[in-house]
């Protein structure tokens, strides 16, 4: 478990790990902390659990505990996600298959009483939803993994502080291995609670998003999680702020038009998603995903221009 200023959740995510339905003596819990300025660490001491305070970024954390484990099996679970007692006996025995690298549940809301969070539950479901038996990638949030698999696909990149587990899932499969799915097997992940912190999260999705499409150029086309409809929306905001640049310009003043009909274009779509989401899960208040897969857009097309900037400043971090 990577925390970092995790105390409002690193104590119930703990609690449920200690009650899973599975032998403890089997298990050795690790919690790698980044350098957490609330009562994380204190909190996580409480547990019978390893704790290492060391200033890593998630991917690298991995990979330094990743050095110290025996176990066959490594498992992953955010510090801000919880998962029911039969999680883990869920999700083990798809490991017997030799081509499954590792095994995922599905995902549910925690802060389920707070809209924002309800809708961004509802996104991630209905976004899951599209995964078959297997996957090629899915979150750490929840997920095991076989360790020497791990190894063979080189650990986690740790130039990617957010979306390291898709690029390595993305090697995983290029070895010809699998990741099984287990809807049965539930994990409740505490998502963000306002716009702005939303916002903030996506912004550093985008800013390694593209990043991990430099690196691995077919992820652009999308996938069961992140289908090609989401990777074009940012460059599609692109287009707005262009044409919108240049219709400044008297002659050119047309595009004004064009930049309109665009976001008219993202606009009713939005709407048509939010209100099908709304019918799916029976909650009109799914409708504020209006408003989320707007703020995603912006927020992946800033980090990917904050991104963009860097590089061509000569940061290759």
């Amino acid at each position: 478990m990577a925390a970092l200023n995790s105390e409002q959740t690193i104590g119930e995510c703990l609690k449920s790990i200690f009650e899973i339905d599975y032998p403890q003596d089997l298990l050795e819990v690790i919690v790698m902390d980044g350098g957490s300025r609330d009562a994380t660490v204190k909190i996580a001491e409480k547990y019978p659990a390893k704790v290492v305070s060391a200033p890593l970024n998630a991917p690298a954390a991995y990979n330094y505990a990743m050095k110290t484990i025996t176990n066959e099996v490594v498992g992953f679970i955010d510090a801000d996600a919880k998962v029911e007692k039969e999680w883990l006996s869920k999700l083990v025995g798809h490991l017997s298959d030799p081509q499954v690298a590792g095994a995922s549940g599905s995902i549910e809301t925690w802060n389920v009483e707070n809209a924002w969070a309800r809708c961004i539950g509802y996104d991630l479901k209905n976004r899951y939803a599209r995964i078959g038996k297997y996957v090629g990638r899915v979150a750490t949030m929840n997920l095991l993994l076989k360790k020497s698999i791990i190894e063979a696909a080189g650990g986690f990149d740790e130039k990617l502080p957010s979306q390291y587990d898709t690029d390595l899932g993305f090697r995983i499969s290029a070895m010809g291995y699998k990741i099984a799915y287990e809807p049965s097997a539930k994990c409740y992940h505490f998502n963000r609670s306002t716009v702005r912190a939303y916002f903030r999260q996506q912004l550093q999705y985008g800013k390694n998003t593209l990043k991990l499409y430099f690196k691995h150029a077919g992820l652009a086309r999308g996938d069961e999680i992140t289908d090609f409809a989401m990777n074009v929306q940012p460059i599609l905001i692109l287009a707005v702020v262009v044409f919108a640049i240049l219709g400044t310009f008297e002659v050119l003043r047309l595009l004004w038009y064009v930049a309109g009909a665009l976001l008219l274009v993202m606009f009713v779509y939005y709407l048509f998603s939010a209100v099908r989401v709304a019918v799916k899960f029976k909650d009109k208040t799914a409708m504020r995903l209006l408003v989320l897969y707007f703020v995603r857009s912006f927020a992946w097309f800033a980090g990917a221009v904050i991104t963009s900037v860097r590089y061509i400043a000569g940061d290759r971090r």
